[in-house]
Order: structure tokens, then C-alpha cells, then sequence
């Protein structure tokens, strides 16, 4: 092998495998392909240590991806009830996985998954050191930090959460610029807190190429994290958050001089009217890198149902320009979810998704569409549900409520527009 990342091997002409794989799947030319990866405007998360990986690509002209978070925590510490999860994610079709946990056993979580897990999977480190390390925050060392992510590359991650931009300056913004929630990353808010009681930069920051040099080594996707992202409307588009978006870009210069690829990470809760002005902020000040959004959600009432508030806002950013969701399910903000909620957060990031890939023009994003039109024309049931989103729903739906006319539902009947039409068109009445 005579490159050392897929951004590496895309500014020598080389085009990879992973490369091949993602234009097939996308129906895109792979030449093109490889130019958005040289550019840093696509980019195909791939630890050359995750055997079994399918590649995918996550950036301009492509599908809008989703992510799924699980991983176990202090109170929910059932590893295999999330490694449940993890299969169902993969069954549900999320494009990639990210494992959060905190607690226990991670390692062993972590490379479990990844040996089962042909998505790409996804960590954040900082979570992992306090675990790890077990023992007060401020102790743990800048060394020890880059260790952990050392560990997680070694173990085949292909992409990590760093909260590189919450840097001294970013701090100072954020105590300068009261805000309404504060800061509500736990990543962001740990290394805040490790800068306050150490009275030191950003180890992350810091010591950010070195950093790189290990991502490099592996192919490690770093994926920027956005410590300052809004955790209310109050909150959003505020300074804090773009002082760390300016940083975030200037630290995608950094890492594409080294062939590493990147991520920025985004909002967060926003109202509506935000969204598209933060997505052309996102590119122009990070330089078209591809955009990750945890949302947005579109407002701050609806607990038990803010998969959907994350839906409205996700589509938005996605047609306006983001390239990869973070699902939200309905518990979030109350509790761990379940493998029912995780469903519905996977389903209502991918009709999200969906949505937005039909507004983008993104190849055959709307033959989908199309051939469920012409199956609901043609009354063929058995076709819809197959072409379903979540087939097994509708076809439970179905089933409950059984029509006199099996042409028919029990909302319409024998007065059936589609049924009735057809019977005109086909000149059996009239």
C-alpha cells in the first residue's frame, strides 16, 4: 500500500477500493468520487483495521447518511442489551454506529461491535479516558488523552468525536456570552472543565498534531466536535458557537495538510429560520468539509417526541446542505433509549434523510418514490410494502383494520379515489 489515508491516496490519482464500493452504491463516477475525497469534500470513514467494514461516503453529492448512538453508561450498563442494538441498527440500515459509552467494560464493548458491525463505527475518546483512567479529571494527563485515542484507532474506529475548538479563546467567548443552557456537550463540557481546574489549553488543541500523526497512521476520520453547540433556541447561532466554528475551520486546514480527513460537527436545537443560514456558514467556514448535525431540533417542548422535532430540522439542514444525521429518538433528554425508540429514531432520521435527497437531485433518490406511487395506483398492497420504509408497520397497519373491498382501506371503502379512477380509465363502469 503506497498511500497512507483515502485523502492520501485521492491526491495521488489513487483510486481504492473504498472508493470503488461508495460509487457503485451512489451511482456516481468514481473519478469524480475521488476528486471530493482529494478535496475534502467527501469523506469515507475506513480504519484499515475494521475488517469487514462496507465503506460509505459521507459528503457533496452523495446520500445524506444517519447515525445511531448506543453504548452503555453507569446506569444502563447491560452490554448485551445494546450489542441488541447494535444489530438492529445495522438491520435498520444506519450508515454508521457510534459508541458513547462511559462506563464498565468499554473496551470490550468497543471491539465487539466493531467486529460485528459492517457500518462504520464512531467514538468519542474523552468519554473513554475518565473511565478508563479511573480517577478525578483534572489528573488525567495530555499523554493519557492521546493514548485512549490511540487505543480506539488501534482497535479499527473509523471515525472519532474530538473537541478540538473548545480551545482558551472559545472558553473565554462562551463566559463572556451568557447563554440560556450553558454548554450541553458532555465532551465539550469535560474538557471545559479539565481547562478550568488545570488552567491549561485544550489538550486536544494543543497537541493537535500529534493528533493527526495517529489518525494518519490509521485512517482515522476526525470528526470535530462542537462543544458550543446550542442546547436550547436561546442559544443558537450565538457567539460561542461560531468563535468555535472559525476554530473548527482552521483546524481542517490543519488536518488536510497532513491527508487526514474531517467532519464538523453542528447544531444542536435552532428554530427553523436558523437552519440554512447555519449550513452556508458551516461551508464557507469550514471549507465545504462535510457537515454532521445532532438535529436539529426545532424546538424545546416536545420531550417523548423529539425524534420528530429532530426530523423537521434534519431534513431542512440536509437539503440545505448538511451531509449526515445523528438520530434522535423519542427518549431523548429523559432516559436510555430502548430498542423501540431506537427504531422509531432510525425511521425518522431516514424519512429525513430521504426527504432531503429528493430536494438535493440526488440519483435515483426519487425512483423510490415513483415506483410506491405506482404501486398505491395499482392498488398492488403487496408491492407498497416491500417498497415501505418500515414494511413491517405498514403491513400491521393493514392488518388491523381489514376492508369489506380488499382493493380498498377502512379510511375510504367502496368511495376509494384510486379504486374508482381506475375502474373509469379501465372502462369497467360508466
Amino acid at each position: 500500500m503506497n498511500y497512507t489515508t483515502q485523502m492520501d491516496a485521492a491526491r495521488q490519482g489513487i483510486i481504492t477500493n473504498e472508493m470503488t464500493a461508495v460509487a457503485q452504491k451512489e451511482h456516481v463516477e468514481v473519478a469524480a468520487l475521488r476528486e471530493l475525497v482529494a478535496a475534502g469534500k467527501v469523506v469515507i470513514p475506513a480504519n484499515r483495521n475494521h475488517a469487514g467494514l462496507e465503506p460509505c461516503g459521507i459528503g457533496q453529492g452523495l446520500k445524506t447518511k444517519i447515525n445511531v448512538n448506543l453504548g452503555v453508561s453507569n446506569d444502563c450498563c447491560d452490554m448485551e442489551a445494546e450489542m441488541e442494538k447494535v444489530k438492529w441498527a445495522v438491520e435498520l440500515r444506519a450508515d454508521a454506529i457510534m459508541d458513547l459509552s462511559c462506563y464498565g467494560k468499554t473496551a470490550e464493548f468497543r471491539r465487539r461491535l466493531i467486529g460485528i458491525s459492517p457500518a462504520a463505527v464512531g467514538t468519542v475518546p474523552v468519554y473513554d479516558a475518565v473511565n478508563f483512567y479511573d480517577k478525578e479529571l483534572e489528573e488525567i494527563t495530555a499523554d493519557e488523552f492521546l493514548a485512549v485515542v490511540e487505543q480506539h484507532a488501534k482497535d479499527g474506529v473509523d471515525f472519532m468525536t474530538i473537541h478540538a475548538g473548545i480551545n482558551r479563546e472559545t472558553a473565554v467567548r462562551f463566559e463572556k456570552n451568557k447563554r440560556l443552557t450553558n454548554i450541553v456537550s458532555r465532551g465539550g463540557a469535560l474538557l471545559y472543565t479539565w481547562m478550568k481546574l488545570n488552567s491549561r489549553e485544550n489538550p486536544f488543541y494543543e497537541r493537535y498534531d500529534d493528533l493527526l500523526d495517529i489518525c494518519r497512521k490509521y485512517d482515522v476520520t476526525v470528526s470535530l466536535g462542537d462543544a458550543c453547540r446550542p442546547g436550547s433556541l436561546t442559544d443558537a447561532t450565538d457567539a460561542a458557537q461560531i468563535q468555535e466554528l472559525i476554530v473548527l475551520g482552521e483546524l481542517t486546514k490543519a488536518a488536510w495538510e497532513k491527508d487526514v480527513q474531517v467532519m464538523i460537527e453542528g447544531p444542536g436545537h435552532m428554530a427553523l429560520n436558523e437552519i440554512l443560514p447555519n449550513m452556508l456558514l458551516e461551508k464557507k467556514l469550514c471549507h465545504g468539509a462535510p457537515f454532521y448535525v445532532l438535529g436539529p431540533l426545532v424546538t424545546d417542548i416536545a420531550p417523548g417526541y423529539d425524534h420528530i422535532t429532530s426530523a423537521i430540522g434534519g431534513a431542512i439542514a440536509a437539503a440545505g446542505g448538511a451531509d449526515f444525521l445523528c438520530y434522535v429518538t423519542p427518549a431523548e433528554h429523559l432516559r436510555l433509549p430502548t430498542l423501540g425508540d431506537m427504531k422509531e429514531g432510525i425511521i425518522a432520521s431516514r424519512i429525513a434523510a430521504h426527504a432531503a435527497d429528493i430536494a438535493k437531485g440526488i440519483p435515483d433518490a426519487r425512483r423510490w418514490d415513483d415506483d410506491m406511487s405506482e404501486a398505491r395506483r395499482n392498488l398492488d398492497w403487496e408491492r407498497m410494502f416491500k417498497l415501505a420504509i418500515d414494511p413491517e408497520k405498514a403491513r400491521l397497519y393493514r392488518v388491523e383494520s381489514q376492508p369489506e373491498d380488499k382493493d380498498t382501506c377502512t379510511m375510504c371503502g367502496k368511495m376509494c379515489a384510486v379504486r374508482n379512477v381506475n375502474k373509469v380509465i379501465n372502462g369497467i363502469i360508466g
